[in-house]
């Protein structure tokens, strides 16, 4: 079911449902900043298209296993992280910083499988990846096993601005982060006793007879989950940006496609910018974010038609998972081949939509 909300009473909502604690200062400056208007200001904005598409992971996620409380959390979650993207685009502001600040509030957020409720591999340890990618100058920076900061996408967009490459991982990246004033965190920071007993559940499942055994069901959302969004600001400039803590029980320095420019995340302001979640290695196989891109730009295709045909792509080999995406014209795509995924957007007109069944 989809449901729609005006700013005024999806910022309610996220008030209401949200310890202040759990947002990010920038966030919090956005919220009350829209508080102290009024809803007439608040709803003004210019005729220059721009847009925000955000995802928290796409899995097995039934109406009947969810309670309203934790289902009223997880819209929540998703209506300050469209809050947060969508103050900076109403005001002008890049597309780059609209998906950034959207993607940190979902890391902030233990719900989902990023930052601080990120999973653990088979070690007993977190391991984050996360990437940014400007479709203006097809620049792009991506972090990999990750396990000391608190906000990869903060760090993937340092790594494009400041040190010369696209990609950089574990220590290497995390000194590379201490040298530009980040802050590291101890690995408990990432603890949380439902991602710990996922992988508990795992290990007991695989000890028992294979994943998935009658004593031990293990569950998408056990074994995996991403985060991201896609943007068009006002001056036409397209971005994306994707952040995950992998798989459950992964093997350490494993790395998804999360952080793979062209394989979860991809922006070109010709076509379209795209953040994938699924099972990595199957749309790491597939060139998912940039085969849209590349059929929209070769073949002619509108938006929604590419990606719904990169998605069968990727079921045809065996994989599962979504994407959402948003072209230079402001349409927008939200396929997924699973029974939910987290999903929320917001345009020009100010009208929140989030949903998460089929």
């Amino acid at each position: 079911m989809k449901i729609t909300w005006p700013f005024k009473y999806l910022l309610a909502v996220a008030l209401l449902a949200a310890p202040a604690a759990d947002l990010a200062q920038s966030e919090e400056r956005s919220v009350k900043d829209a508080a102290a208007r009024g809803p007439n200001e608040i709803m003004q904005t210019n005729k220059k298209k721009f847009g925000l598409v955000i995802h928290g992971g796409a899995g097995t996620i039934e109406r009947g296993k969810m309670s309203a409380e934790r289902e009223q959390e997880y819209r929540a979650a998703l209506g300050r992280a469209l809050i947060a993207g969508y103050e900076i685009l109403k005001r002008g502001g890049s597309s780059l910083d609209a998906t950034e600040a959207a993607v940190r509030v979902i890391e902030d957020d233990p719900h989902f499988n990023a930052g601080k409720g990120a999973v653990f591999t088979n070690a007993g340890t977190n391991e984050l990846d996360a990437a940014i990618m400007d479709g203006k100058t097809l620049w792009a920076g991506a972090v990999a096993s990750l396990k000391h900061i608190r906000n990869p996408i903060y760090l993937a967009r340092l790594v494009m601005e400041k040190s010369g490459h696209v990609m950089m991982d574990g220590e290497g990246a995390e000194a590379f982060a201490a040298a530009n004033g980040v802050e590291l965190v101890d690995q408990k920071y990432f603890y949380t006793e439902e991602r710990w007993q996922a992988l508990q559940k795992m290990k007991e499942a695989e000890k028992s007879g294979g994943v998935g055994g009658k004593k031990f069901i293990v569950t998408d959302q056990d074994r995996h989950g991403t985060v991201g969004a896609v943007a068009l600001d006002k001056n036409g400039n397209l971005a994306a940006a994707t952040s995950t803590g992998g798989t459950t029980n992964k093997k350490i320095g494993r790395v998804g496609d999360s952080p793979i420019i062209g394989g979860g995340t991809y922006a070109n302001n010709t076509t379209c910018a795209v953040s994938a979640t699924g099972d990595g290695e199957y749309f790491i196989r597939s060139v998912v974010a940039h085969d849209v891109s590349a059929l929209m730009e070769y073949r002619g295709m509108k938006l929604q038609e590419a990606a719904q045909m990169v998605l069968d792509k990727v079921a045809k080999i065996g994989g599962t998972g979504g994407l959402v995406a948003i072209d230079h014209d402001g349409n927008i795509a939200l396929p997924f081949n699973t029974s939910g995924m987290y999903r929320g957007h917001v345009g020009v007109d100010g009208e929140f939509v989030i949903e998460i069944y089929r």
